[in-house]
């Protein structure tokens, strides 16, 4: 088991939120700990708790610790399985963000996903729907991460709302990023 410490850097969601995404895409267990212990709220919020379902769903994961305000997480993934995923944030949380929690296993998967998130599109600290649409989706296409997105209902903080779809396919074979 690979141990993380959650505080490390700046101390926010991305440590948490690659270090799920590695541990689904290398079947490396993982223990977090310290999770975001610098920040006036520590530990796990709910847009981070929706992260952490997410990638437990995707991949059949064991937890321990996925609770509110939680400082500590133990991730034992499982086989990721390609499939229809709604994930619901009940707050304003970064939708995009949840996506790109789940984007790269879903790529590696043996087949297609599509993905309803439900949240914030549009929320301050987090890059928006349309970056991840028309910056980010095309920077990433060359390298064989193939997905397409729509934005069905715009959310905005403080009350969400939002909806997004996605329809991931998978790829057989990824490439480097050439700038």
């Amino acid at each position: 088991m690979i141990i993380i410490d959650g505080s490390y850097g700046e101390g926010g969601g991305q440590i948490l939120r690659s270090s799920l995404t590695l541990s689904m895409i290398t079947g490396q267990a993982i223990d977090i700990r310290n999770i975001r212990a610098g920040r006036p709220r520590p530990g796990l919020r709910p847009q981070h708790l929706t992260c952490v379902k997410a990638a437990a769903s995707v991949c059949g994961a064991q937890l321990e610790g996925a609770e509110p305000g939680s400082l500590r997480l133990v991730f034992i993934p499982g086989r990721i399985r390609p499939g229809h995923y709604s994930f619901a944030i009940g707050t304003a949380g970064s939708v995009m963000l949840v996506l790109q929690t789940v984007l790269l296993p879903l790529v590696l998967s043996r087949g297609p996903s599509e993905v309803t998130l439900l949240g914030g599109t549009h929320v301050p600290w987090s890059p928006c729907f349309h970056y991840i649409d028309r910056v980010f989706r095309p920077a990433v296409s060359p390298m064989g991460i193939s997905f397409e997105m729509e934005l069905e209902r715009w959310g905005y903080y403080p009350k969400g709302g939002g909806m997004v779809s996605t329809k991931i396919l998978p790829s057989n074979k990824l490439s480097a990023f050439k700038p």
